[in-house]
């Protein structure tokens, strides 16, 4: 019978978890609860002794200092009770750790099938509490309907005699697994299959997969190891190599454009060859720096000459749509692979987050699978656990509302590492695989979780789309392998290494093979979570914490006694070869022999038809505005604004001070209450050399132009890094693109063509503006299909596609992080310059936003002129010129006016007449348009003269004094004064949407 331990929180601590649920429920639903208390159940399904259990109890699972706990059912009072367990065949994160922590400490091993898990009860007090409204809050914001199971008890129909808490997730699986060959006697069989199995095939691929598996050459060597028809295995397999996630085939495809204002027409034959290879392959060879790039799963650049610094970054949409914290948590720890399997592998430093999401608030009738309020705090969780819980600093992040995404919600995580510049006498970033090599897996188990996870991520969000292909990250494990495998690193025992990221084994493999020209698999070796895994989904399942490692023969013996010192299992599951074939086999019988290059060779290119036309060609025109009658008003409603307002609220829940390296923080300020504009960090804690980072996301202008959206997003994210004093002459990119479908269909997807063109526009400014920055782009991602259809109010189904969107990150060294600068107002009597030309830019603003309108006149970049700026901006930064810089971005001057002003709770007297502009002849176009390339500076008087001097022949203009009464006063073109606003009112209005958020 199984044992149970209960643990809560001592009487008269507070219940923080408890407390959340209760404000959730209140917020949310408007249930009104009198308080929550929240038990973790413990449930021991393992041959231990009454005296062993109570030794666990109080040796591991009780903090003397603040719980209390107990083998029997702890007395809460309680008016309703909330159960919430995982399902069967979920893996229990908590449950696992628990299992090393008792078999340490009481120096025994559990049997197979013995196991501890985890589980909550919530106690739930309130006298207008219902049934309805208690299934709501368990079905709806505590349990994960994916990967958790819930009850509801009442006083009456609730007796600690009946087991709650000791219900076993077990799987329990009467099937025998099998591989299963699959008739593709046609193109439409295939079809089939594919819609059957959601292998989500190109049709376009189905002719080319047939006459492989029909080739008379391929079918004698096929039967020479007893194989005719494709099996499960094979298809799957192709599936997820073929996937527009892992083989990128939109990217690689040929693209005929044509505008249809000029008639000009174009024939692109690669999107990523031509606008992304190209210029960084040009850039590399002008970079010393640059050290690694297009063909890892990160790149990489010299910090100094002992180390590199490696950077990469992608999304989790589909996942984190479907269950978002699960889909988060794996994201971020799954991004966290990728810098440790660059090279010979690197410590991670740091991760970072964006989020673009429906509305917080979303009252339309429109029926998402998660409400934006729900699915983001999942999210900002997910990314909180994966993070802080791996020991990785997260000091930036951005957050973007708007109703595009509620179809499918954008998650871009990022991460860096740094390694040793050279490993074992080589240099770190390069890696090989002989022929007699072992292949090696090694960190978590295998489970059915994550099934088809790259084919859901290359597809339109539906009701269709497969619930398990979300994966359960879990970062303690993580952690015990990377500490594991830099150790391996350092002593020479690795000469391969890749993470289990997409596709799982069946990608690790699959790719890392190409490197000996073939590899010979067991799968039968692979460890499982439980029994009765089919062998297509041990292939290709994406459970977490896994890589896949090549190693010498010769280093096995060794390799594995530091995989069991940091407990950390390692399976040797296979042999690479020089056959040029994938052989699989499972106790000894083959179930798969593929060509490796058969995924390499034979496929024709997707192809897309791109049709552009102008906007004002689209009926986009200025719109036809009377002056605003309070400005004071105005700046405060856009202060409070979802995508301008604080969130604090978010970044406030990661750590950035685990591994000390923090030099210029999420938030700034005398009260740390502003977001910086970049994050500076030491990751070599002797050297006074820093690492800038910075990201921007402005998916907004994508309603006028693509090309504008792309040419501003990287002009922010270079600015906001130079703001803090990184050098514009070390920037390395990371492109990120999400966009919805762009395959032409009359009926389901009428606009395709301009989608089409809208990613042909954008890619071309990367190129345009990386070759003009000098920015190689060290890593990227593109994540197609940011659609979604879903149910209404009254049945029906809407299409919903989101913008189409590039978050763009730039990283750099910084020669001397001392000298870094903060964007807040600093001394009373400063002088303050703004930098930049402002120009009437006010299409995809903010301010037209709040007018419900559109606009014609996107902000534009000069990159040359602005390229010159930021280099003089560096300089005197260098120099110790500024007391303070801060970017203009989203809502112009009179939004960042307030933020200096806030950072610093000191005033600040701003004359619009003197702010260098060109074409404005209006005080809201100059206080409201979002030109690029500009800047707010304070300049004490001694350094007035040689600022000025410094900046001579730029636009560049005194505009005002920093005040000690923390008062903004903006004057007018024409002297009038237009606003006056406290610093405390200004802060009400930034902190009133989301300040009591916790």
């Amino acid at each position: 019978m199984p044992q149970r331990i209960e643990i809560t929180l001592k009487d008269e601590l507070f219940d923080a978890e408890g407390e959340a649920l209760r404000l959730k429920a209140k917020n949310y639903f408007g249930i009104h609860i009198d308080a929550v208390r929240t038990i973790t159940v413990v449930t021991i399904d393992a041959e231990l002794t009454d005296s062993q259990v109570e030794t666990i109890r109080s040796e591991i699972f009780t903090n003397p200092v603040t719980q209390v706990s107990s083998i029997k059912p702890l007395a809460v009072n309680f008016d309703w009770i909330i159960w919430i367990g995982f399902r069967p065949g979920v893996r229990d994160n908590p449950g696992a750790t628990a299992v090393e922590a008792v078999e340490d400490l009481l120096r025994v091993k559990l049997k197979t099938g013995e196991a501890i898990y985890t589980s909550k009860r919530y106690c739930l007090t309130g006298s207008r509490l219902k049934r309805r409204d208690v299934e709501r809050i368990a079905g709806e914001l505590l349990a994960n309907d994916i990967i958790q199971q819930w009850a509801v008890y009442d006083k009456a129909g609730w007796d600690p005699a009946t087991g709650i808490g000791l219900v076993i997730p077990k799987v329990i699986l009467n099937h025998q697994p099998e591989v299963t060959t699959l008739s593709i006697d046609s193109d439409e069989t295939l079809v089939r299959l594919s819609d059957e199995r959601s292998l989500s095939l190109n049709p376009n691929d189905i002719p080319t997969i047939r006459a492989y598996f029909l080739d008379p050459d391929v079918k004698q060597k096929r039967g020479e190891v007893s194989l005719g028809d494709p099996t499960d295995v094979e298809l799957e397999y192709i599936s997820q190599a073929r996937s527009d996630h892992c083989n990128h085939n939109t990217f690689g495809g040929r693209f005929s454009y044509q505008d249809l204002a000029t008639g000009e027409t174009q024939t692109i034959e690669s999107l990523f060859k031509t606008y992304i290879e190209a210029p960084t392959l040009e850039l590399k060879a002008k970079k010393p720096w640059v050290v690694s790039v297009l063909w890892d799963n990160a790149g990489v650049g010299r910090f100094d000459d002992d180390h590199f610094y490696v950077i990469t970054g992608e999304t989790h949409n589909s996942p984190s749509n479907m269950e978002a914290y699960g889909g988060a948590i794996t994201g971020i720890v799954g991004i966290y692979r990728d810098p440790m399997g660059t090279g010979k592998g690197s410590r991670l430093i740091m991760g970072s987050y964006g989020y673009c999401v429906g509305p917080r608030d979303y009252p339309g009738p429109l029926k998402p699978r998660l409400h934006p309020k729900r699915l983001l705090d999942g999210v900002i969780e997910g990314v909180r656990d994966g993070g802080n819980k791996s020991g990785i600093p997260t000091p930036f992040g951005q957050v973007l509302f708007d109703p595009g995404y509620l179809g499918k919600c954008l998650v871009f995580v990022t991460a860096l590492g740094m390694m040793p510049a050279v490993v074992d006498g080589e240099p770190s970033d390069q890696k090989t695989i002989l022929p007699g090599d072992l292949a090696i897996m090694c960190g978590g188990r295998v489970g059915k979780d994550g099934i088809h996870g790259v084919t859901a991520s290359s597809a339109t969000f539906s009701e269709n789309t497969p619930a398990g292909h979300v994966q359960i990250g879990d970062p303690y494990t993580q952690k015990k392998m990377h500490d594991f495998l830099m150790e391996a690193r350092d002593e020479g025992l690795i000469r391969f290494i890749t993470d289990n990221g997409g596709g799982g084994l069946s990608s690790s493999v699959g790719e890392s093979a190409l490197f000996s020209g073939g590899c010979e698999i067991q799968l039968d070796k692979v460890p499982l979570k439980y029994d009765g895994l089919d062998q297509w989904e041990i292939w290709i399942s994406e459970s977490q914490e896994r890589m896949t490692v090549a190693i010498d023969p010769k280093n096995l013996s060794r390799f594995m006694t530091l995989s069991r010192l940091h407990a950390v299992e390692s399976t040797v599951i296979g042999t690479y070869t020089d056959t040029g074939k994938i052989h699989i086999t499972y106790n000894g019988v083959t179930c798969a022999y593929i060509d490796l290059d058969l995924l390499t060779s034979a496929f024709p290119k997707w192809e897309f038809e791109a049709h552009w036309q102008p906007p004002a060609r689209r009926g986009l025109s200025e719109p036809v505005l009377g002056p605003p009658d309070d400005y004071q008003t105005l700046i405060l409603d856009l202060l409070a604004r979802p995508n301008i307002c604080s969130k604090a609220w978010i970044c406030r829940q990661y750590d950035h001070e685990v591994q000390g390296s923090s030099v210029i923080k999420p938030l700034v300020g005398v009260e740390r209450d502003v977001p910086t504009d970049a994050a500076v960090i030491r990751p070599v804690l002797t050297s006074k050399k820093g690492l800038v980072f910075s990201q921007a996301l402005l998916p907004m202008y994508s309603a006028i132009d693509a090309y504008h959206m792309t040419t501003c997003t990287i002009d922010e994210a270079v600015r906001r890094a130079v703001a803090v004093g990184g050098d514009p002459e070390h920037l390395g990119g990371v492109d990120n693109f999400c966009w919805p479908n762009i395959q032409h269909d009359p009926v389901k997807n009428p606009d395709g063509r301009h989608k089409a063109a809208q990613l042909v526009r954008s890619c071309q400014a990367l190129k345009a503006m990386c070759l003009a920055y000098g920015i190689p782009l060290l890593s990227g991602k593109d994540s197609m299909y940011v659609d979604g259809h879903l149910p209404g109010r009254y049945g029906e189904t809407n299409k919903v596609s989101a913008l189409e969107t590039l978050q763009f990150s730039v990283t750099g060294v910084i020669a001397d992080a001392r000298q870094c600068q903060t964007m807040d107002l600093k001394v009373p009597g400063d002088w303050v310059y703004v930098v930049g030309t402002t120009q009437n830019e006010l299409g995809g603003s903010e301010y037209y936003a709040t007018l419900s309108k559109v606009g014609l006149n996107v902000p534009q970049v000069d990159a040359d002129a602005f390229a010159a700026c930021y280099g003089r901006m560096a300089q005197a930064i260098r120099q110790g010129l500024l007391a303070s810089c801060h970017g203009v971005y989203r809502g112009g001057l009179g939004v960042h006016l307030p933020m200096v002003a806030m950072g610093g709770n000191l005033g600040l007297t701003v004359d619009l007449a003197r702010v260098p502009a060109n074409g404005v002849d209006r005080d809201d176009t100059l206080l409201f348009s979002e030109s690029a390339g500009r800047f707010i500076v304070s300049v004490a008087p001694t350094n007035k003269t040689a600022f000025e001097n410094l900046f001579e022949g730029m636009p560049v203009a005194c505009v005002g004094a920093v005040t000690e009464a923390p008062e903004l006063k903006i004057t007018g073109m024409d002297g009038s004064v237009l606003a006056t606003l406290t610093v405390a009112e200004m802060k009400a209005a930034w902190n009133g949407p989301f300040g009591d958020l916790i």
